[in-house]
């Protein structure tokens, strides 16, 4: 019993922990001050669709260039100071859309400029008349100035390519075409045991270092690459050789004010739905219906630290998916307690009951549980951004309500260890005799 309700205790400190880290004070402490993000329709921002025109790099290669293009629209609205916005491909093959949201920023006319530029990759070489061939790559990329344009851009490079050497290591694959492939052979005759820096956008994507003079058309990046961070660079080279045109189609501007009411209402329908819960728990199931809601609490501090810290992009639709999955938690509860009550109806002890009761109950928690999971799978899968928003924390709040019912009031109902001859047996537990 000793050890049960250390864990009971143990559980409850950290559900107070984890409150005052979900609480929004804003820096109390600065190592725990980290903000929700909003999504679009709460905070205001940007809203931009674009439609993808037919080119080369379409027809060659459909999926690696949306990828490479998508690669390269994320790091650009990051200029804007959005950490992670929304961008996606939506559509049918070959009337593919692009999907930009930009949550908090207002100056459309710029993103629209700065997104909608064709990607632009060139190669530079080392200034002459600087020591630096004994510099760090990282050193290097620090130090832009060092480098200068030359003739070799991305138009003479046919494609790029992961590949793995003899020992099964990744690496970045080269293939110039010929105008390329001449360019190249005399940027790296004269730049052998130098840099030479790729960039893509003005900024330095690979500073490989040039061992020989390389002719054919082909060269090989090779370092301490893992299979992801070639696959990555494999797009940014693509994107830059071969951009995806793209046109805008729709713009639309949500003002902060309305997302500040949005964001107002939203947390006031929260809050009423909570609290209409645990007035109805309370009243219901008395002593077990308190506990219900002590763990419930538990249950909402663990899914808002965990919005903060994955972190989750808290829209309108995502927050209604959390809601809702705070009436499944408790649908768990009232499932268990019923079960409960049966055990206690056919003259079980209170602790039998509490066992017997969870073991018949953890079926139905179990498969309803699991088919919301699929559905949730399933809508962030295939659903565009708001759908997203709405299926991931729907499925989040099932899977960590499975644990607040099964684990966390489960041990609260064993930490109270009421004796079968305590007068007060009938007092505490009157609601699972209805």
């Amino acid at each position: 019993m000793l050890k049960v309700r250390f864990l009971a205790f143990s559980l409850l400190i950290t559900g107070i922990a984890l409150g005052y880290f979900a609480y929004p004070f804003g820096g109390i402490l600065k190592f725990l001050d980290v903000q929700y993000r909003l999504g679009l329709d709460l905070a205001g921002g940007a809203h931009l669709v674009y439609k993808l025109e037919e080119s080369d790099a379409l027809s060659q290669n459909r999926i690696e260039a949306l990828e490479g293009l998508r690669d390269v629209i994320e790091r650009r609205v990051n200029l804007f100071g959005v950490s992670e916005p929304v961008v996606q491909i939506a559509g049918s093959r070959g009337n593919e859309r692009l999907i930009v949201e930009l949550a908090g920023v207002f100056n459309i006319s710029e993103a629209i400029r700065i997104i909608g530029d064709t990607p632009y990759l060139e190669f530079q070489q080392e200034r002459e008349g600087i020591e630096q061939s004994t510099a760090t790559s990282e050193a290097l990329a620090a130090a832009e100035i060092s480098f200068e344009p030359t003739e070799l851009t991305g138009q003479f490079l046919k494609r790029s390519e992961l590949q793995f050497d003899q020992f099964g290591s990744p690496v970045v694959a080269l293939v110039f075409d010929d105008k390329g492939s001449e360019l190249f052979a005399e940027l790296t005759e004269k730049n052998i045991g130098k840099s030479i820096a790729i960039y893509l956008d003005g900024t330095p994507i690979s500073i490989p270092v040039v061992r020989e003079k390389i002719t054919g058309g082909r060269a090989q990046i090779t370092g301490d690459f893992t299979p992801q961070e070639a696959r990555t660079l494999v797009r940014r080279l693509n994107s830059g050789a071969l951009p995806v045109p793209i046109t805008l189609i729709t713009q639309q501007s949500v003002e902060a004010s309305l997302g500040a009411e949005a964001l107002r209402r939203t947390f006031s329908a929260a809050i009423v739905g909570t609290i209409a819960v645990v007035v109805f728990m309370v009243l219901w199931y008395r002593l077990p219906g308190i506990l219900a809601v002590i763990a419930l609490s538990i249950y909402i501090f663990i899914m808002l630290a965990l919005f903060k810290l994955i972190p989750v992009t808290l829209s309108a639709a995502a927050i209604t998916g959390f809601i809702l999955s705070v009436g499944m938690a408790v649908d768990a509860n009232i499932l268990i307690f019923e079960r409960m009550k049966e055990e206690l109806k056919e003259g079980k002890s209170i602790r039998g009951s509490v066992e017997d009761g969870f073991m018949r109950a953890w079926t139905s928690i179990r498969d309803s549980n699991v088919s919301s999971l699929m559905t949730a799978f399933i809508l962030w899968w295939f659903g565009t951004s708001l759908v997203k928003g709405f299926a991931l924390t729907l499925g989040l709040g099932v899977a960590i309500s499975m644990f607040s019912a099964i684990v966390v009031t489960r041990t609260f109902l064993k930490a109270l260890g009421v004796k079968e001859t305590s007068a007060m047996r009938s007092l505490m537990l009157s609601g699972l005799h209805r």
